[in-house]
């Protein structure tokens, strides 16, 4: 199986390419998002994908919109290229398995994250600090420990190549709107309440993850977009390997940033990724998949 680095969708209106997914316009109301193969690191695409990788990733935000739609709807019209118009199942080819067809929303200039865990860039700031996002937080947590309620810690979205930063939810508020940002970090916090609560049950841990939302532009509801609790989007710990004081084995992209580290990369220029960590980056993500949901993903 070869990776799908790039559609090629001739027909169809492309609005954007981003680190992973790329995002065709069908109609006024309908978009066409397409899960690549492409894998990112340090905010660098690398020069080639890992094959599967996107159709893992689409089926497992599949799972959790199923699993979340009755705390919030969500952006999905189908996922079946039978149910698709004629222009997009022309090329199931490219897209059997790794597109979505999804409702078009006005997307809020704001990544809702939420944080369970001291971790990542939160850790950083707390070590210095004893804030994350500017919340004060109590003194003498450690590397790794479970904060004492989850945490809305919402982050401005930086274009392709850029990092996103970090912001306190009143900077939010005044971006969105009081109301909005309120209702926005409830939900988000709902959200993140209940996948970790089920993923716990099935032996891992959600430190974090990232939501987007968007208003739908008719009846102004608050609706989930984008991908949802993937390992490009979440933190995922294996339960059985958790010890607070440390970093934590994860689900996720860490063979690429450790192979990445170790050719000591500039984090700039986009390198090739050998074989083996091609393979066991996939193998991650496949196995990820395979204890959330109880099932092989479809590849």
């Amino acid at each position: 199986m070869s990776a799908l680095v790039e559609s090629n969708l001739p027909a169809l209106t492309l609005l954007a390419r981003g680190k992973v997914r790329d995002v065709y316009r069908i109609d006024d109301k309908s978009l066409l998002f397409v899960a690549t193969d492409r894998i990112s690191a340090f905010d660098v695409v690398m020069n080639n994908g890992i094959p599967g990788k996107g159709k893992i990733l689409n089926q497992i935000s599949l799972f959790w919109f199923d699993l979340l739609k009755e705390v919030v709807p969500c952006h999905l019209i189908t996922a079946e290229i039978d149910e698709m118009p004629e222009v997009v199942r022309q090329y199931r080819d490219q897209l059997e398995g790794r597109s979505m067809l999804v409702r078009s929303l006005n997307m809020l200039p704001i990544e809702s994250i939420v944080r369970g865990y001291v971790a990542g860039s939160g850790w950083k700031e707390y070590q210095q600090s004893n804030t994350i996002c500017g919340i004060a937080l109590p003194a003498g947590l450690t590397e790794s420990a479970r904060l004492p309620q989850a945490l809305f810690t919402p982050s401005t979205k930086a274009e392709l190549g850029t990092h996103d930063e970090n912001i306190h939810p009143d900077k939010a508020a005044e971006m969105i709107g009081k109301d909005l940002a309120d209702r926005m970090a409830a939900t988000a916090l709902e959200l993140y309440t209940k996948a970790s609560e089920y993923a716990l049950t099935r032996g891992i841990i959600i430190a974090d993850t990232k939501f987007e939302f968007g208003i739908h532009p008719e009846t102004n509801a608050l609706i989930l977009g984008d991908e949802v609790l993937t390992p490009d989007s979440s933190r995922f710990w294996p339960k059985d390997k958790y010890a607070t004081g440390r970093a934590q084995d994860s689900y996720d992209k860490q063979y690429v940033r450790d192979y990445l580290e170790s050719i000591k990369f500039n984090k700039k220029d986009p390198v090739t990724l050998p074989e083996d960590v091609v393979q066991n980056t996939l193998a991650k993500y496949q196995e990820v998949f395979t204890i959330l949901t109880g099932r092989k993903a479809a590849l």
